[in-house]
């Protein structure tokens, strides 16, 4: 069965889990490390995100954050690309670093934020790097410094952290450490490494249980969250895909309707693109941009893209052009 694409949605909670190849390590040392956070805050910075939670461990990263209007994909691509690049030529080895598909499962922000916070800080206690949640405060390599205030990273969001506890900051910070130290003993909470029913719903009795009394949710591997939620993510999935194709489309005709109007005009598409002045090229741009307003409903930002020029002109160019032969002709 084929995998599913992921569900890339702006605005969203993402749970992202990088693991080396065949478990391999992916750090050798605290340079290796110090330099993926680096990369790490720049990526994220650029694309908008606000990154809520981290664990760097020997072969896999944990990151909790919300994306910004580009999705996860560009970011990813762009830290894990990076890193491979810069861990193969310092350690002077070839070939992939990372498993080929990292994990994203989206996240119901407000059943999961803070217990997806404190699981994602706790790892390295889990696997006894640390002893204790006094070490932890040490630890150099999980968000979790930056929230008490011992590191300062600008990229992290604590605010919003925090804000989930109330009061003053300092009230805030205690009930904080007080929610890690409660979650210590936890161990691995399985519902909170991936996506699903059963995950979701907090393990295969409580589906059954659900099932009994004849409540059957909506589910998918990709996401955490109810029924409701999962339905919600999964139907603006489809409405950004069908708006995805209609621009795919659209642009197509686009590029039908500048070839038709070259034609007609004996202009050469390269003088339309290029930015040429002449009266006939400027009154073709306008041609072109009424068309594609009223026969493909695009914008003037659209068509100034196709044709070379800035939003401004194209907009000036169609309004003298509805002004000297009318908008419906």
């Amino acid at each position: 069965m084929p995998r599913q694409a992921r569900l890339d949605a702006p605005g969203a909670l993402h749970h992202i889990m990088v693991r080396g190849i065949n478990k391999a390590d992916i750090f050798s040392d605290d340079q290796d490390r110090r330099l993926f956070l680096d990369r790490l805050g720049l990526t994220v910075s650029a694309g908008d995100n606000a990154v809520y939670a981290w664990a760097l461990m020997r072969n896999h990263v944990h990151i909790l954050f919300r994306s910004g209007k580009s999705g996860i994909s560009s970011t990813m691509r762009k830290l894990l690309t990076w890193y491979a690049l810069y861990f193969n030529r310092r350690h002077r080895r070839t070939g992939h670093l990372f498993e080929n598909r990292y994990k994203s499962i989206l996240c119901d922000e407000d059943t999961y934020l803070l217990a997806l916070v404190r699981y994602i800080h706790l790892n390295p206690l889990r696997v006894r790097a640390v002893k204790t949640v006094e070490e932890l405060d040490r630890y150099p390599w999980t968000g979790h410094r930056s929230i008490i205030g011992k590191d300062k990273l600008p990229w992290m969001d604590i605010p919003s952290v925090l804000s989930q506890f109330g009061g003053s900051r300092t009230k805030a910070l205690n009930e904080y450490r007080r929610f890690v130290r409660e979650g210590a003993g936890q161990g691995t909470v399985k519902e909170l490494t991936g996506g699903g029913l059963i995950r979701s719903q907090g393990g295969w009795s409580q589906v059954l249980s659900n099932q009994r009394r004849g409540n059957r949710e909506e589910f998918d591997q990709r996401i955490l969250g109810s029924g409701d939620f999962v339905h919600q993510v999964l139907k603006e999935a489809e409405e950004r895909q069908v708006r995805q194709l209609k621009h795919q489309r659209s642009k197509k005709t686009l590029q039908k309707i500048v070839e038709e109007e070259c034609a007609k005009s004996g202009i050469v598409r390269t003088e339309l693109q290029g930015g040429g002045r002449r009266r006939v090229v400027s009154r073709i741009r306008a041609i072109i941009a009424l068309r594609a307003r009223t026969e493909l409903g695009l914008s003037a930002a659209a068509v100034a893209r196709e044709v070379g020029v800035g939003t401004s002109a194209i907009t000036k160019a169609m309004a003298a052009a509805e002004a000297k032969v009318g908008p419906s002709d």
